[in-house]
């Protein structure tokens, strides 16, 4: 099969079913109603169906307009709007009404904030916890490019586990992300590692990167300390965003769960519709 070819035909372990169900409508409404984002919206996540019908979802906070315009991410990059105060509280109040043990939030990068929105995120960690004091927390945060007192803002609030992708491989890095650089993405891992939170982090594959490439970015995040890794297929989201290279098969996915665990990761999420967020809930364990 030609490149073209296998970039326009979705192979078949690609494919999901669509969303649906009693659950599904339920947190769709909800989260319409509280004038929430979800990155299973913004991000366009395979997953929405499988998680949004087991009552869960990835919420973001900040708005959905990014300062930032990386070539791999659907979020759109627009002038963000003003901060809206009033958010954290209705996130906390629409975890409580969906019953959720554990939250995952992300955020848009805001680069036009003093604090990159540092500030911000330690607000919404601390009201969400105000109500829903027994949840536990995924937060999965942008560079904020300020240095480790901004990050400290977000370990002091101790969400049980601080994620932060590197992306990709170290070669494709430049190409694909703005502003952020690999180098600096692993020195914020080492950073919420020593705070003794624990540390998450991953990558998309189908961008050209070689298995040694990605052995290598294995053993960067983990001799930072990072305990849990994700590895999920990337999907070209438009004809301007880097182009997709290859399908993964889901065999090269279990192979290189293995090779992860093998390594001394505590959890490797592994294969094509997975996203950082999947299973998020066991990763608290590690």
């Amino acid at each position: 099969m030609k490149l073209n070819e296998e970039r326009t035909r979705l192979p078949h372990w690609m494919k999901v079913p669509m969303p649906n169900g009693v659950e599904y409508s339920r947190v769709k409404n909800i989260v319409l109603k509280q004038k929430l984002n979800t990155i299973c919206v913004s991000g366009n996540c395979p997953n929405k169906g499988e998680c949004w019908s087991s009552g869960t979802a990835t919420f973001m906070i900040l708005g959905e307009k990014c300062t930032r315009n990386c070539k791999f991410c659907q979020v759109y990059t627009l002038k963000p709007d003003p901060i809206d105060y009033e958010e954290p509280d209705r996130l906390a109040d629409t975890i409580k009404a969906l019953n959720l043990r554990h939250a995952v939030i992300t955020s848009v990068a805001r680069d036009e904030l003093v604090d990159g929105g540092a500030n911000f995120w330690a607000l919404t960690i601390r009201r969400i916890k105000e109500v829903n004091p027994a949840v536990t927390m995924e937060v999965l945060i942008p560079d904020f490019r300020r240095g480790n007192k901004t990050l400290d803002l977000i370990i002091n609030e101790k969400p049980e586990v601080i994620s932060h992708n590197i992306e990709t491989v170290e070669r494709l890095s430049q190409a694909i992300r703005s502003m952020a650089r690999y180098n600096s993405s692993l020195e914020l891992l080492r950073y919420v590692a020593q705070s003794g939170l624990i540390a998450k982090s991953g990558i998309m594959l189908g961008l050209g990167e070689t298995e040694d490439e990605i052995t290598k970015a294995m053993d960067d995040v983990l001799e930072v300390g990072v305990k849990v890794f994700t590895m999920g297929q990337y999907l070209q989201p438009t004809k301007e965003h880097y182009p997709l290279k290859e399908y993964i098969h889901p065999d090269m996915f279990i192979h290189l769960k293995e090779i992860g665990l093998q390594k001394g990761f505590s959890y490797v999420e592994s294969g094509p519709q997975v996203r950082s967020s999947y299973h998020a809930e066991l990763h608290i364990n590690a």
